[in-house]
């Protein structure tokens, strides 16, 4: 059994299972977006006493809370039970695309399972200017992006699609315009830094 469930699987499983999680979250009149519950933690840590936007029932996206829980839960479990003992496996297109900007990605374990570019994401590398755009404004890019657009990719490109919201539509079209800047215009600049 643990061999069937471990084994890569196809991707239509996921989507079908994204559509049976979306039509039960459509018929309890609930939204799926996981910035939301960042907003929550901040909320159930006191944020509210210093901006009014964490001044909500945050009891209202328990559910959300439980499903994060358990999605990091779940990870690690997949992880330490049920992860390949290979590298992730990528198109050798991308592997080439990625060794002429500088990043290399793993062809054994002891060079990493490859989930991360280690080349770009290590604690040597945040002292450096390529590191803090990379991690730090990245990060907060990514942050700031999510409130101002009112919702995350999965929020917007899950639940907002499949409610036929156009505002969602119009935030799905600006993510893969911005995602297509960055990868062919901004990231071969900053990683030339």
């Amino acid at each position: 059994m643990l061999d069937f469930i471990s084994q890569p699987w196809h991707w239509s499983v996921s989507g079908a299972m994204i559509a049976f999680v979306m039509f039960l979250l459509i018929y309890f009149g609930q939204r799926f977006g996981v910035s939301s519950s960042f907003r929550a933690l901040c909320s159930i840590g006191g944020a509210g006493g210093v901006a009014s936007y964490f001044n909500y029932d945050w009891k209202s996206h328990d559910w959300l809370l439980t499903f994060i829980i358990g999605a990091v839960i779940g990870g690690g479990l997949a992880i330490h039970f049920l992860g390949s003992p290979n590298p992730v496996q990528i198109s050798e297109a991308t592997v080439n695309d990625l060794a002429a900007l500088g990043v290399s990605t793993p062809r054994t374990t002891s060079e990493g399972l490859g989930f991360i570019p280690h080349d770009l994401m290590n604690f040597e590398n945040l002292a450096s200017l390529k590191g803090i755009i990379i991690m730090v404004l990245g990060g907060f890019l990514i942050g700031f992006g999510t409130r101002w657009a009112g919702g995350c990719t999965s929020g917007h490109a899950i639940t907002g699609l499949s409610n036929l919201q156009l505002p969602s539509l119009v935030a799905v079209i600006g993510f893969f315009i911005g995602g297509l800047l960055m990868t062919h215009l901004l990231l071969p600049i900053i990683l030339n830094l």
